[in-house]
């Protein structure tokens, strides 16, 4: 290395080097000196075979959140590992032939690799891949365990089904009504599937007490969850034989129903048409609706509704009249499965157009009757009721907790709460996931394998290449499918569905600080010790499927005694998304940026600086190299002033520059504005270079810069004489003395308009202030007009003349 030329290349090999003999970023779990700090990264999918710049962002900047906790005197457990199961790898191994074990596993050892050069103090220790037989096992223990507690159960429903990946998908996975992975129109497909109760846990997904996470991210989880208020209310078949329950939030409008619509799924739908003359036409239309994605169903749009008469009536229990049954496609099975069906809301105004169905208002907004007729579309506002019993000319709001508790007392109503949440339906059609622990006997029935036999391996020697009938490739292996029963040792069948990978992503955090354990998943007391993590840090678009199925499975084993902690994660933060011409970064588009010929050229500390000044932390940006020759000149000259013995010039302006970098840095880094962190730094070095820096100084800005440049921090802590790691030393503090200004610039004002400056210290008396105020020409001129009748002086603040004209 040539003197006070830094070589970014050479030094970046030596200090990782010197971290990975020294196992310095190995956590010792164990310890009780220094207060625990967890810190995780969503872990990512090495499906492709490089890290490309967007997991830079993510891992490189989260590694100096964490190196910053280092230096805090806190001991920091970051882990690294690999969330290797689902269907990139498996769909790459079906274009290449390759299976996926093999690439997953080559694609890991070069993503380790990579992460080392960005010089990551993450602690591959303590690694968990979940395809590898030694994590999936307890993936396996998980399910038991819900299946034991009634969480898990297997239905025959119709299901989310994507005709690319050949998969079913859960209600989380579907956006738009297209797949979140491919972009294929969702169809439906009856499938018997495995499904855990995710919705029974609704309610206590909503208890965010204690957590610091974004605003945006608990409303997004809030509405995916969808706590409503509203009624159950019963209507009577005319023939007797039963009751349909509806679930409304518009109990205010029950005088208006003239029909009833019915789920096509629900299950009382064959009771209702089974040996009658509409069986048939039920069923075809039944059939129609079962093709269309879920956008189709639900749009508005008088054409776009499709159902039937079933050939059924039931009873309006407050008018007395008889009212039809439908099916209807835009009926879901949300709440009961049963819609009450009026003029107050469009869909069902679009539908009875559509099959002449009758309507009947009962709000307007001043109470005067109106007739449907005379409207293209439902009244949807509030107003005053009419032709509702008791409560005509009540506003309908004020009206409708009256109606419940009318309803309550003529027991056909009831108060409930009801929520959008679904179960988390877990089976997949594929190969590359964890077989799902359990078989199915003649004999016996279902039957979960037993713990002690743990885990069901997923065998090697399969095409995996998807059937396209809705069979896991799985079941075509007949030595994986034939085993016996656990209980009764008989002939039995292995379950050929594997689980959904978010199972595997659910609790992997619990596994990080007891990867080493084969006995079992993890240890109560250690958890207790180190759980909830401390800063967890991943994308906003896994709100409302990686961060609530991991918050329901924690929520779950604490209820069942297994864990002591209730929430996962205490603290979250989302990083922006780095783009290239402005769409996402991924490899089916073509358009991801390799971080290699950057680090060759400037080097990993440039290229993490140079991402972390792109912009706040939270918005991400546009990817360009444009401005990467700056930052790697602001290294080399960072370099330069710790190396450079140069006389300081004036020492006390530069201890106040100092501590104010100090408290600016420390506070940039504490809220993620690592560019605003960067900027000062900067504009230190610039002031630096002119002025020089003593050493104890110099040994400061070191460490300010160390988060963010650590392979250039331990070069330049051992080039002043250190003998220990910058990452061992304690953050700096700053002397509030020293940041307070000592002079201030003061507007003069005559009159109330400032006509003059001045700059003053900020403990002059007021005397010397208003002298200099005086002599400043602009305002000489001004106060020879008249008489100075007052002269206003609040220190550090105001200074003034009121003057009266002569």
């Amino acid at each position: 290395m040539e003197e006070n030329r830094y070589s970014p290349q050479e030094t970046e090999k030596k200090w990782q080097e010197i971290w990975k003999k020294k196992d310095f970023h190995n956590t010792d779990l164990s310890e009780k000196k220094r207060k625990k700090f967890y810190g995780l990264v969503m872990f990512p999918y090495p499906s492709g075979d490089k890290l490309h710049l967007g997991h830079w962002y993510n891992f490189g900047i989260a590694d100096s959140a964490f190196r910053f906790q280092k230096m805090q005197g806190q001991n920091v457990f970051a882990p690294f590992g690999f969330d290797s199961f689902g269907l990139p790898a498996e769909n790459f191994a079906i274009k290449t032939g390759v299976h996926p074990a093999d690439t997953t596993e080559a694609n890991i050892k070069v993503m380790e690799r990579q992460i080392d050069e960005i010089g990551g103090m993450y602690d591959f220790d303590k690694e968990v891949v979940t395809s590898r037989p030694d994590y999936y096992k307890w993936t396996q223990w998980l399910f038991l365990q819900m299946y034991k507690n009634g969480l898990a159960y297997r239905k025959n429903e119709p299901a989310n089904w994507c005709p690319e990946c050949q998969t079913v998908l859960a209600n989380e996975q579907v956006q738009g009504g297209k797949c979140d992975r491919c972009g294929s129109e969702v169809t439906r497909k009856m499938l018997n599937q495995w499904a855990l109760k995710l919705s029974s846990y609704a309610e206590k997904l909503l208890d965010y007490e204690g957590l610091d996470w974004p605003e945006k991210t608990i409303k997004m989880q809030q509405n995916w969850i969808g706590k409503s208020h509203g009624a159950e209310i019963d209507f009577r078949l005319t023939d007797g034989d039963g009751i349909l329950t509806a679930y409304t939030t518009r109990p205010d409008t029950i005088y208006s129903v003239t029909f009833v619509c019915i789920a096509p799924e629900h299950p009382l739908v064959d009771d209702l048409v089974k040996g009658t003359k509409y069986e048939k036409e039920v069923n075809e239309v039944r059939s129609k609706i079962n093709k269309q994605t879920l956008i189709e169903r639900t749009s508005e749009g008088g054409e776009d509704k499709i159902g039937c008469f079933t050939g059924r009536y039931v009873v309006n229990p407050v008018t007395k009249e008889e009212i039809p049954v439908y099916i209807a496609n835009f009926v879901l099975m949300y709440g009961t499965g049963v819609v009450m069906a009026c003029a107050h809301d469009q869909r069902d105004f679009e539908f009875a157009k559509k099959y002449n169905i009758s309507l009947r208002f009962v709000i307007s907004e001043n109470g005067e009757k109106t007739d449907p007729k005379n409207f293209e579309g439902a009244y949807t506002g509030d107003g005053v009721l009419f032709d509702s019993g008791d409560f005509s000319g009540m506003n309908n709001r004020e009206a409708l907790p009256k109606m419940v508790s009318f309803m309550e007392g003529l027991g056909f109503g009831r108060a409930t709460v009801n929520y959008k949440l679904r179960d988390w339906l877990l089976s997949r059609q594929r190969y590359w996931g964890a077989p799902i622990p359990i078989v199915y006997c003649d004999k016996c029935g279902e039957v979960p394998v037993e713990e002690s036999s743990l885990p069901v391996e997923l065998p090697r020697n399969v095409d995996f290449k998807p059937t396209g009938d809705g069979m896991s490739p799985l079941a075509k292996c007949s030595d994986f499918v034939n085993t016996k029963c656990p209980k009764c040792g008989g002939p039995a069948k292995r379950e050929v569905d594997t689980m959904d990978t978010f199972v595997c992503s659910s609790w992997y955090y619990l596994r990080y600080p007891c990867s080493k354990m084969t006995d079992k998943p993890f240890d109560k007391d250690v958890l207790k010790k180190w759980m909830p993590v401390d800063l967890y840090i991943g994308g906003p678009e896994h709100a409302c499927m990686h961060l609530i199925y991991a918050r329901f499975v924690n929520r779950v084993l604490f209820d069942l005694g297994l864990i002591d902690h209730k929430e996962p994660f205490k603290k979250l933060i989302h990083q922006g998304m780095i783009t290239k011409d402005g769409a996402k970064m991924s490899k089916s588009k073509g358009n991801t940026v390799s971080p290699d010929e950057f680090v060759a050229k400037y080097g990993s500390d440039v290229l993490r600086m140079y991402l972390m000044f792109m912009g706040p932390y939270s918005d991400g940006g546009d990817w360009s190299d444009k401005g990467i020759v700056g930052i790697s000149r602001f290294q080399d000259r960072f370099f330069r002033v710790i190396a450079d013995e140069k006389e300081v010039v004036d020492m006390n302006e530069m201890h106040r520059s100092l501590h104010k970098l100090i408290k600016k840095v420390s506070e940039d880094i504490e809220s993620f504005h690592f560019n605003t962190a960067i900027s000062a730094l900067m504009e230190f070095v610039n002031l630096a270079m002119k002025n020089g820096l003593d050493r104890a100084s110099k040994k400061v800005l070191v460490q300010l810069i160390a988060p963010l440049a650590p392979h250039l921090a331990e070069e330049c802590f051992s080039l002043i004489g250190e003998e220990k790691s910058v990452f061992e030393s304690v953050w700096p503090k700053f002397d509030k003395k020293l940041i307070v200004e000592s002079k201030v610039k003061l507007g003069v004002q005559v009159n109330g308009k400032v006509r003059g400056e001045i700059e003053v210290d900020i403990d002059a008396s007021k005397e010397d202030v208003l002298e200099l105020a005086r002599s400043l020409s602009n305002v000489q001129k001004y106060l020879v007009l008249g008489e100075v009748v007052k002269e206003i002086f609040v220190p550090g603040k105001v200074i003034g003349f009121v003057v009266k004209e002569k």
